[in-house]
């Protein structure tokens, strides 16, 4: 029997990536998807590839309006949401003495407000329906440590296993299990922009940095989106039932804890 069936499910950022493969691997799990991402031509695009069990919302989750939007476009046309992925974030990195408020603001506002404040909507949701609810926060093994670069990439992603260690104990009571997962170095598109920032302070070529952090891996390469699904569908499934408030690496063996 399918581990979804019958699941709705909104997945922030699903346009590409690590969204989408979580999007597919729903789907195929027998739940119907909610593809929310700011770049509404590429969800079209995707739901284009998906079929009839997904949809796209157009989502900016700074903006909180725009999360009060999605989540009663994707209620109107899914009838609930059961199970929310808040995977959308973005990458930034500069040694300390440059770091700009700016880049910090932008990075806290998606990866950290972004997080929360779809968390809070969908958890309303959740509770004045009733529905014993998944929530599942995308961290990083980047919020386990910091790294010289990317202060404000760390602390946003240490700061979402914050979060979710608190939104758990605060909403199990409700019957809303929350649980993250901390991926280590994922391949992608993403990849071009982290590498730009690389070649630019540590005077690498384009694609070193790349080849050496996935040699770095003890598993031996670079993680795909795909690896990361087989946690994704557990953690929304009747399976993780009585687990609360934990962030699980899916890295490769490239951070213990």
């Amino acid at each position: 029997m399918k581990r979804l069936n019958g699941k709705s499910a909104l997945i922030t950022g699903a346009a590409r990536g690590i969204g989408l493969a979580f999007a597919e691997a729903y789907v195929a799990e027998g739940a119907r998807v909610a593809i929310a991402d700011i770049n509404i031509k590429r969800a079209r695009e995707a739901v284009e590839n998906i079929g009839n069990a997904a949809i796209a919302i157009e989502l900016d989750v700074t903006n909180r309006d725009s999360i009060d939007r999605a989540v009663s476009e994707t209620i109107d046309n899914l009838g609930s949401i059961d199970i929310l992925i808040n995977n959308a974030a973005l990458f930034t990195a500069a040694p300390i003495t440059e770091i700009t408020k700016e880049d910090y603001r932008r990075a806290f506002d998606t990866n950290v407000s972004g997080t929360l404040f779809t968390m809070q909507a969908v958890a309303e949701h959740m509770i004045d329906q009733n529905i014993r609810g998944k929530i599942i926060n995308m961290a990083s093994q980047a919020g386990r440590r910091g790294e010289a670069l990317v202060a404000v990439y760390c602390a946003t992603k240490a700061a979402v296993i914050s979060l979710t260690q608190s939104a758990g104990l605060n909403l199990i009571q409700h019957g809303i299990n929350v649980n993250a997962i901390a991926p280590g170095v994922v391949d992608g598109e993403h990849w071009d922009g982290v590498d730009a920032f690389f070649a630019k302070y540590e005077g690498k070529a384009f694609g070193q940095k790349k080849k050496e952090v996935g040699a770095a891996v003890p598993y031996g390469r670079m993680a795909t989106p795909q690896d990361l699904t087989g946690m994704a569908v557990f953690l929304a499934s009747d399976d993780a039932g009585y687990i609360v408030a934990q962030t699980y690496n899916v890295d490769g063996g490239n951070w213990m804890s």
